[in-house]
């Protein structure tokens, strides 16, 4: 395997996961393209071009391009509009192939539908296998819903059923997932491959928690509650703060000291309502406890995760969950919603724990098993660490690469059959 082109139409790997579209993708992108270069694979990264000020071609690291695409306007042009941009972004990629000598790249790897509708072409064109990673998928994420959250279109799911009857190769990030595109979309079981992301252990480490919270201004005798992410229903940070007032209608001692930190941008159709976790923190009566960063990376992010006391995902749907095994990493126990990847990227009981539902009162009680007993939370904190080093981003790469290679077979077989 010699070089690599990866599509990502909506988001570019250049961006700062935690607002607009940038997340976990972006996140998983770079990590596995950096890898693959240190082994000496070339990568090449699509994704549309959103601002004029950005060169064609820019270099991540040596061995990592990234190639910005113009595909309708820079600016202004939201993600459901996208589609019908996919014939100008397709013909840009194609252009980009076209100037260098045939057989240039060795698999096609899309992330995300959009992508996987361009590389579906790409795969026919250029005659090599394509790889495909959904992230999320329009099915599941109707299914798991928020109550203000408007239902993906049905143009994202005949894409999604495209795709995964055109890939050669489809990566699920759990059994779970794997079992959604057989059950869901009627994927060919032997083409598709349970590859768990990964999180940067060099980067994600254990760390003095008052230097942390000194550093964000915490004392250190707070009760800190992060969560982490885009601003989104489906991410649910609502619950975290209905969680928390319920916490202290329950325990008004910890008024003093607790401290909901929610670190993010909004994002999907949390953009149409910016200000909404703030009016509901204000509703509630606890503006005073809540605070808001912007996202954060690099050191800012794990300064974050080791001056909580537990980072909360309660997301009504999710993948996987990088977040959970970022904070895990540096030794803080994670709550999570018992959905999606979280199962496997929380081990319930022993580095974190699974609340079923988004009621306030569930939530609330497993958030006091841990703030009101110090011991049990760092029980879990210790086990946290551990656990999370069951996952690396080299891991998930040898695991691509290795992917591929099946890919290749694949395709061959039906190029020969």
């Amino acid at each position: 395997m010699k070089r690599v082109a990866v599509l990502s139409v909506h988001t570019s790997p250049l961006e700062q996961p935690g607002t607009g579209d940038a997340g976990g993708m972006n996140v998983y992108i770079v990590q596995t393209a950096v890898r693959m270069a240190r082994r000496g694979v070339e990568v090449e990264i699509f994704t549309r071009a959103t601002s004029s000020d950005l060169p064609p071609v820019a270099e991540l690291v040596p061995g990592v391009t990234v190639r910005h695409v113009v595909a309708g306007p820079f600016e202004g042009l939201g993600k459901e509009e996208l589609p019908g941009q996919l014939c100008a972004f397709t013909a840009g990629v194609l252009r980009a192939e076209a100037r260098q000598e045939p057989g240039h790249y060795d698999v096609v790897h899309s992330h995300y539908w959009l992508s996987g509708q361009v590389g579906w072409l790409a795969r026919e064109r250029w005659g090599v296998p394509l790889v495909h990673t959904a992230h999320t998928l329009a099915k599941v994420k109707n299914a798991n819903l928020a109550s203000c959250d408007a239902p993906e279109p049905r143009l994202r799911v005949i894409g999604e059923e495209q795709v995964a009857a055109e890939a050669d190769l489809l990566v699920a990030n759990t059994d779970v997932e794997a079992g959604e595109l057989v059950k869901l979309y009627d994927a060919d079981p032997a083409k598709v491959a349970v590859v768990p992301p990964g999180v940067d252990l060099d980067r994600f480490t254990p760390g003095d928690r008052d230097a942390a919270r000194a550093a964000l201004g915490l004392r250190e005798d707070a009760v800190v509650l992060a969560f982490v992410g885009r601003i989104q229903p489906l991410k649910a940070p609502d619950v975290l703060v209905n969680a928390a007032a319920e916490l202290l209608r329950r325990e008004p001692h910890l008024r003093d000291r607790l401290v909901v930190l929610v670190v993010g941008g909004p994002s999907g159709s949390g953009m149409k309502t910016p200000e909404s976790l703030r009016e509901l923190a204000g509703h509630l009566g606890i503006s005073d406890v809540v605070r808001f960063l912007p996202p954060q990376g690099g050191e800012a992010l794990a300064r974050v995760y080791r001056a909580a006391d537990v980072v909360a995902v309660p997301s009504h749907n999710e993948s996987f969950g990088l977040v959970a095994l970022e904070a895990q990493a540096c030794g803080t126990p994670v709550v999570a919603a018992a959905v999606g990847g979280l199962p496997v990227a929380v081990r319930d009981g022993v580095s974190g724990l699974l609340v079923a539902g988004h009621e306030p009162d569930a939530w609330a009680k497993t958030l006091a098993e841990l703030v009101l007993h110090p011991a049990y939370r760092e029980e879990l904190a210790s086990n946290a660490v551990g656990h999370a080093r069951r996952f690396s981003w080299d891991r998930t790469t040898d695991s691509l690469l290795a992917g591929y290679a099946r890919a290749r077979d694949v395709f061959r077989e039906e190029v020969f059959a």
